[in-house]
Order: C-alpha cells, then structure tokens, then sequence
C-alpha cells in the first residue's frame, strides 16, 4: 500500500511552504541539495513519495532546527514503507479508508462529532453490520469484510500508547433501534465499557440543545504528537469523503469542536444516560 495521499500532500505542503518562506526557486533548491528540479515538484505537488534522506536533506538546506517538528515530517515519509493488517484489505477498502486506517495509527488525539450513529471506533460488530449493511453503496467488498476491518482500526484504543479520543454523539443516535435491545443493548454496554478508559471521553450532545456547529454534520480530527499543523479533519459523505488539511481550516474545526463539547451533556451525565437508555431498553 502506498503511503496515504493525505500525509503525502501534507508533506509536500510543508516542504513548498518551507522552502517560499525562503524565497528560494526550486531550481536553486535542486542544484544545492543535489536534487533534480523535476523530483523536487513531483515530492511538493505529492506526485511521488519522498525518501528519508530526500526530506533530512531539505530540512537540513532550509536550517529546520525544531527537531520534534522534523520528527513528525520523517514520520510521515516513513508511512510509505508500513506494511499492516489492512493489506489483506487492499481490495476491500477506498482510498479514504487507507488514508483513514494509516493516519488513526498514528494519530494521538482522536476528536469527532457523530449526529447519527455511534463512532465507527466503538462499534461493536452486530451494530456495524447494521450500519455497513444499509449505508454501503458501491459493491467492493462484503459486508462481513468491512465489518472485520471496522473491528481492527479499534485495536487503536487499546494498544500500549492509546489514541486520546473524545467523542460526542447525539442523543439520537442512541436512542435509535431501541426496537432492537439484541444490537443496541450490547452497543450501550460497549460504550460503558470504554468510557472507563482514562484515555477515551464521550459526551451525548441532547436533542434540546441550541444551535451549535454540529448540526453541519459529522466529522473527526486526528492530532499527531509532533506539531498541530500536520493534523487533518475528515468529513465523510455519501457518495464521497473530503479531507481537510489546511492548518487554518483544520483550526476552525478544532474551535468548533470546543463549542460542539460545550454544549453537550457533561461525561458523568452522559454516562448516566446512556445507563439508564441501556437499563430502559433491557
């Protein structure tokens, strides 16, 4: 599998970035790193992976000297040689769920807003199949298959390092299928279960609540340890998802997700509702 496009872009991004700052050509550029000019625009433009020593020699040009932010460049670069579960998925899975299994691995901090479902993270596998099975519309793949890989992006939460997640679902979604308490009784004990994780947070935003960002739809924001300008946003459709990665736009969702946390029910009172939906439905 290719390294994700997402990080790719991103990488290049900064590269180009770094080198304007300077007010140097890419054909300077070329010349005093050794580099063809040719190479270094297909590396900015992401059409092609950068190799380690081709990123440490143009940070090293550009005088990088923050060693934790030239750490999270080298990380990405190095998302080109990762081989993992997913591959055996390669032909079940998009491009948007490559790009999405490989940033969740790196990622530290995990933040989303769901108005219609429980987070894919904490799905167990009968609610997934359910929402797999009706939402899916091309036919790569079978159901059975993405619920597999649906359940192994979730080793995410329990790894060594857990992924810092905090997570808002509203009221709706959990209040749905209650016809159903074989699916969503295991599904609310599921989100018990996890919210006694000192690394994952959920709060029910309530169907009372005023007007917040949210009611724009769904999205999650990945964080990585290094530096907040090489986090993304991911905002998923029906027909198709769109990554945002521009750092002022990803800092616009950052401070809506605060507004969207403000508004919704505290975690103590989230959990007791999600007990005590769990305890009605029984």
């Amino acid at each position: 599998m290719a390294v994700s496009t997402v990080r790719r872009r991103r990488l290049g991004g900064v590269l180009r970035k770094l080198r304007e700052e300077r007010k140097l050509t890419a054909e300077v550029v070329a010349e005093a790193t050794g580099m063809s000019q040719a190479k270094l625009t297909r590396i900015e433009t992401a059409h092609t992976a950068a190799k380690v020593e081709d990123v440490n020699r143009l940070l090293d040009f550009y005088g990088c000297e923050d060693e934790d932010y030239r750490a999270g460049l080298i990380a990405i670069t190095k998302d080109g040689s990762k081989r993992g579960w997913w591959l055996s998925y390669r032909d079940v899975i998009n491009s948007t769920a490559a790009d999405l299994i490989l940033l969740e691995a790196d990622a530290a901090t995990y933040r989303t807003y769901e108005p219609a479902f429980v987070p894919g993270l904490f799905q167990t596998p009968e609610y997934a199949r359910i929402v797999i099975g009706r939402l899916r519309i091309r036919s790569g793949g079978s159901v059975e298959d993405l619920v597999q890989v649906r359940m192994a992006r979730q080793s995410i939460l329990t790894r060594p390092n857990p992924v810092q997640v905090r997570a808002v679902i509203h009221e709706a979604a959990l209040l749905a299928n209650a016809d159903r308490p074989e699916i969503m009784v295991p599904q609310l004990e599921r989100l018990l279960t996890l919210s006694s994780l000192p690394s994952i947070d959920i709060q029910v935003m309530p169907v009372g609540a005023a007007v917040h960002p949210g009611m724009t739809g769904a999205f999650a924001m990945m964080g990585f340890p290094q530096r907040k300008d090489l986090d993304v946003v991911l905002v998923e459709g029906l027909l198709s998802s769109l990554w945002v990665e521009d750092p002022s736009d990803v800092e616009l969702y950052r401070a809506k997700f605060r507004e969207i946390t403000a508004e919704a029910m505290s975690v103590d009172s989230s959990l007791a509702f999600i007990t005590a939906q769990r305890d009605r439905i029984k």
